[in-house]
């Protein structure tokens, strides 16, 4: 089962495949991760909590 490589949370396959880099098999930031967010195609750390 994929997980966050931030947050180790669960994440669909579907989720993976639409988000994940094509080299990458599981995501790196996931809508769960509280201190990161996408931002295009990297990762920063969130400005403000959600």
């Amino acid at each position: 089962m994929p997980e966050c490589d931030n947050c180790d949370s669960f994440v669909t396959e579907r989720y993976v495949r639409v988000f994940a880099p094509t080299h990458l098999d599981t995501v790196r930031v996931c809508p769960r991760c509280e201190d990161l967010v996408r931002d295009g195609n990297e990762t920063r750390m969130a400005r403000s909590t959600r």
